[in-house]
């Protein structure tokens, strides 16, 4: 994320002229606010991090953030005041940026659980089980910085398909068997497919089923929110053998992301939400597919 236009910068900072700076943040966030042990808050990492940090337009200290040896990053911490205005974000952004620079090829971090969608948005997954942290529900996740990252649960297609809902400038494009119950059915899949429908430029979900029977008789969320948003919401069912034999299911967007299942009753595959050559091949797979398909007419007697 750019900060030009915003009221802060984010750079980075070295540990040890920063210590005040960091100390400001840090310790109101997570000593203050979370009671976080203070002797549990500075480690013997610190001195060895990458850190970068937020300042206003003033030049005070409103968000910090590092990388440490391990290729993990932590302490991300966002005054309260600012939070909500994109500064999470481009701390965010700039550890990542940071970690490519370096030639990193994967980042993890341990998330606070109430800060789990946040991560999810910016492409890293979960894996392994919550656990706690200085008191704190936390979750590990993680993110390929060069090449596809390997989707192998539930939770981890979730937090893959919001955030390619979310980075899509216009347009999605889904292959499905049956609108994927446990996965488009979600409901932070639900809602960042909402936010796609209602951002006012046009966006268009196009979605390729096998079978539109189940959905309907599920009565799948989805076909709820695109009986409220008929121009964005396009639906086609496959007729052709071939088509229907297809063993796969994908998404994309137009953002150069897509998460590929080999089996698309599973959830296990692959993800990159920077991987736009092979989200331009799904994408040119999908249309001659679309173009032989037949609109779903059982829908629109819903209102579609």
């Amino acid at each position: 994320m750019s900060t030009e236009q915003l009221p802060f910068r984010v750079e980075p900072i070295d540990y040890e002229q920063g210590l005040a700076e960091l100390r400001a943040v840090r310790e109101t966030v997570f000593v203050q606010e979370q009671n976080v042990p203070i002797e549990e808050e500075w480690d013997a990492l610190d001195p060895q991090c990458l850190h970068v940090i937020a300042r206003d337009a003033g030049g005070l200290p409103i968000g910090t953030g590092r990388l440490t040896p391990e290729h993990k990053i932590g302490r991300m911490a966002v005054l309260s005041d600012w939070r909500g205005r994109g500064v999470g974000d481009a701390l965010l952004a700039a550890l990542v940026e940071l970690a490519r620079q370096r030639g990193w090829r994967e980042l993890a971090l341990n998330a606070q659980v109430s800060a789990f969608g946040f991560y999810a948005r910016h492409g890293f997954v979960p894996y392994g089980a919550r656990f706690h942290e200085a008191g704190i529900e936390h979750q590990a996740m993680r993110r390929q910085l060069e090449g596809a990252t390997e989707i192998e649960t539930r939770d981890a297609a979730v937090a893959i398909t919001t955030a390619l809902a979310g980075r899509a400038r216009r347009s999605l494009w889904i292959y499905s068997r049956e609108l994927d119950p446990g996965l488009l059915d979600a409901h932070e899949v639900v809602e960042a497919l909402r936010r796609l429908g209602v951002a006012g430029h046009g966006g268009e979900v196009r979605i390729l089923l096998q079978d539109i029977e189940a959905p309907q008789s599920a009565h799948a969320p989805l076909i709820a929110l695109a009986q409220r948003l008929p121009s964005v919401f396009l639906f086609r069912e496959v007729g052709d053998p071939v088509d229907r034999d297809y063993p796969s299911a994908f998404i994309a967007n137009d953002a150069g992301g897509y998460y590929f299942r080999g089996l698309g009753h599973r959830f296990d595959g692959e993800a990159d939400l920077d991987g736009g050559g092979r989200a331009r091949q799904l994408i040119e797979a999908f249309r001659p597919v679309w173009e032989r398909a037949r609109p779903v007419s059982e829908y629109r007697a819903l209102g579609i």
